[in-house]
């Protein structure tokens, strides 16, 4: 089992900035790829990125290459998601999820953490 809890989420103006954290625990080799989607309202939850714990791998979808960023403190057991030049679009709730491989799809993931709302006001 593999415990995830996402923190970090707000409210900010557009162009803004946001770092979200997902603090794993548990059997977290048996996961070693982390990712990062999104759900707006009425949508379908969204790749955003994802990176594996040994910091290769890192990729992320069209619509925040170039704003966002992962990275990792295999220390803390803790994947960050640092959202810059935010857009209104951006709003959604943002989960980390882990899996045994890079996968673009929810269905790929195991374990699911519970969400932070990030909203983006124009």
């Amino acid at each position: 089992q593999v415990q995830l809890v996402e923190s970090g989420g707000g409210l900010v103006q557009a162009g803004g900035s946001l770092r979200l954290s997902c603090a794993a625990s548990g059997r977290t080799l048996s996961t070693p790829v982390m990712g990062w989607f999104r759900q707006a309202p009425g949508k379908e939850r969204e790749f955003v990125g994802t990176i594996r714990w040994s910091g290769i791998g890192i990729d992320y979808a069209d619509s925040v290459k170039g704003r966002f960023t992962i990275s990792r403190d295999n220390a803390k057991k803790t994947v960050y998601l640092q959202m810059n030049s935010l857009k209104p679009e951006d709003t959604a709730v943002y989960y980390c999820a882990s899996a045994t491989r890079p996968e673009v799809v929810p269905g790929g993931y195991a374990y699911w953490g519970q969400g932070t709302q990030v909203t983006v006001s124009s």
